[in-house]
């Protein structure tokens, strides 16, 4: 994973985790939304207008609000070249490690299984907030291949680019094929986590890993190498 973009291919990765475990809290324990891929949000907002069963109109236009206004955040902290790559990325994820805190901590008033109204907008707004802010910001730092929320384009690759259809683009197989890996693991282990434990036991590895990210990015903020540069 060593290469231009120094050590963040791997940090995007361990929030590509983050991901997965997020989700898994949002459409298991708040009421089939997501709070991370907008897309089924989009999606599921055309059902629930359209009156199908299992699915809320709120929810989704809520979550949708709150990942716009954390990518809103996340955009204007990266409007201007950050000085340091790995800096933007510290402060970004610590800010989105306090907001997963929050709705540990509000998770607390709820239920094993799903979570009361109340608790459960809190909950899609303080990680709909994190999300976008974390969206906004990845696609600041430019590393292909990992957007750390959106598959689509990178299974898209791994299929159009591979040896079979006879393309030469085949440098960045390992590192998409990891992304979905990531992804995974973490939506498994929401999944597996949440009837179980519930919401809460979901966020707290969720939160670990934003806090070792952030912590890891804030020293690595030292490191004048070529990764660090904007554009690199």
């Amino acid at each position: 994973m060593t290469d231009r973009h120094g050590p963040l291919p791997p940090l995007l990765l361990t929030l590509t985790v983050v991901t997965g475990l997020v989700d898994a809290v949002s459409y298991l324990g708040l009421g089939h939304v997501f709070v991370a891929n907008m897309t089924g949000n989009v999606v599921f907002l055309g059902f629930a207008l359209a009156g199908a069963p299992g699915l809320s109109a709120p929810a989704a236009l809520v979550s949708l609000g709150s990942f716009l206004t954390g990518a809103l955040a996340g955009g204007r902290a990266g409007a201007r070249p950050p000085a340091h790559r790995g800096r933007l990325l510290a402060v970004s994820t610590g800010t989105q490690a306090a907001l997963v805190a929050a709705a540990t901590a509000v998770s607390a008033l709820a239920p094993v299984g799903q979570a009361a109204t109340g608790v459960r907008y809190a909950l899609i707004v303080l990680l709909g907030l994190g999300m976008g802010l974390q969206n906004a910001v990845v696609r600041r730092l430019g590393v292909p291949d990992l957007t750390t929320t959106v598959l689509t384009l990178t299974l898209t690759g791994l299929a159009a680019d591979s040896a079979a259809t006879g393309s030469t683009a085949t440098g960045g197989t390992a590192r998409r094929v990891l992304s979905v890996l990531a992804m995974f693991l973490g939506a498994l282990t929401g999944a597996w986590l949440f009837p179980r434990w519930g919401i809460a036991a979901i966020l707290g590895p969720a939160l670990t890993l934003l806090a070792v990210t952030a912590v890891v990015a804030h020293r690595l903020s030292a490191d004048d190498a070529v990764w660090a540069r904007p554009g690199s």
